[in-house]
C-alpha cells in the first residue's frame, strides 16, 4: 500500500475542533474533542477512488455511523481508521489523518490496532476456549501473572454483556455459543487491551432481533469508556444507537451532523432522497 500523506498542520485540529453541529433548537453544540480527524482523504483500489476528498472529524467517546448504499465508501474508510485497508495490494491512500494529535500513518501499525479495535460482520472466533479468545490479544501485547489475566477476561466479559451467560463455562470451545453471543464475545476480545477506539462494520447483519438488541444495548454502555464508529445498512439501527452519522455516497461524505439532524431535518436533498427510501 502507498501512502502519499500530506505535512498536517496542527492548526487544522484546533479549526476542526471549532466544527459545529445544529441543536434541538436552533443552538449549536460544540463538538467533543476530535478522536479522529480527517482531511482531503483519497483512497484508491489500483486505479478505482473509492473515496473522493473526505473531510470530518469523529468526536471522542460517542458512537458515529456511518450510513450509505452499498459500495460508497464507508467500510473502505472504517478500515482506513486502523488500517487493515494495507493488507490489500495496490491500494494508495492521499491526504492527513490524526488519531488525536497524532498523525496515523506514523503510528506501528501492531501499536495502532491496539489502540483501534475492529470488530467484523460476521462473528470471528478462534477455534480457542472462552476464556482463551479474550486472553489472546493480552498474552501478546502483556506479561501479566494468571491471575491478571483472568480479571481482564472477566472485565471484558463484563463490559459486553456477556459475563451471566459464559461464566460457567469459559474452557469451552468459543464456537458452541450462539451467534449473537459469538459477536460479544469478539467486542469483548477486541476490549480487553482497553483500546480507545472500536470500529464496527455491520455487527448485527448476520443477527437475529434478540441479538441485535443486545448489541444495540451495548454500545450505549461502551461509548463511556471508548469512542465507537458503527458501519450499518440499517438506518433504524443508526437512528437508535448514533450520535452522529454521516451519509456517503459515490466515494462521498455528502453530510455529516447530529443524528436527529440527519433523520429529520437533512441539508442535503441526497440524503433526504436516501433516508425516505428514493433510491439506495
Amino acid at each position: 500500500m502507498k501512502t502519499l500523506m500530506k505535512p498536517f498542520d496542527l492548526s487544522q485540529l484546533s479549526k476542526a475542533h471549532e466544527v459545529r453541529f445544529a441543536g434541538s433548537e436552533g443552538m449549536e453544540e460544540q463538538l467533543p474533542w476530535p478522536q479522529f480527524t480527517v482531511a482531503d482523504l483519497n483512497f484508491f483500489y489500483g486505479r478505482q477512488q473509492a473515496l473522493k476528498n473526505i473531510n470530518l472529524i469523529v468526536p471522542n467517546k460517542r458512537v458515529t455511523a456511518f450510513i450509505g448504499p452499498s459500495g460508497c465508501g464507508k467500510t473502505t474508510l472504517l478500515r482506513t481508521f486502523n488500517r487493515m485497508n494495507e493488507t490489500v495490494p495496490g491500494t494508495r491512500v492521499e491526504g492527513s489523518i490524526r488519531l488525536g494529535e497524532k498523525d496515523l500513518f506514523s503510528i506501528p501499525a501492531t501499536t495502532l490496532r491496539r489502540v483501534v479495535g475492529m470488530v467484523f460482520q460476521k462473528p470471528t472466533p478462534f477455534p480457542k476456549s472462552i476464556f482463551e479468545n479474550v486472553a489472546y490479544g493480552l498474552h501478546l501485547e502483556h506479561r501479566l501473572r494468571r491471575s491478571e489475566i483472568a480479571d481482564k477476561v472477566e472485565r471484558s466479559l463484563r463490559r459486553a454483556a456477556l459475563w451471566d451467560e459464559v461464566k460457567d463455562k469459559l474452557n469451552q470451545s468459543a464456537n458452541g455459543i450462539s451467534g449473537g453471543q459469538q459477536q460479544r464475545l469478539c467486542i469483548a476480545r477486541a476490549l480487553a487491551v482497553d483500546p480507545e477506539v472500536l470500529l464496527l462494520d455491520e455487527p448485527c447483519s448476520a443477527l437475529d432481533p434478540i441479538s441485535t438488541a443486545k448489541i444495540e444495548d451495548l454500545l450505549f454502555e461502551l461509548k463511556k469508556f471508548c469512542t465507537i464508529i458503527i458501519v450499518t445498512h440499517n438506518m433504524l439501527q443508526a437512528a437508535r444507537v448514533a450520535d452522529y452519522v454521516g451519509f456517503f455516497l459515490s466515494g462521498e461524505l455528502i453530510e455529516l451532523n447530529r443524528s436527529k439532524q440527519i433523520f429529520q431535518n437533512p441539508e442535503k436533498q441526497e440524503t433526504q432522497d436516501y433516508i425516505t427510501g428514493r433510491f439506495g
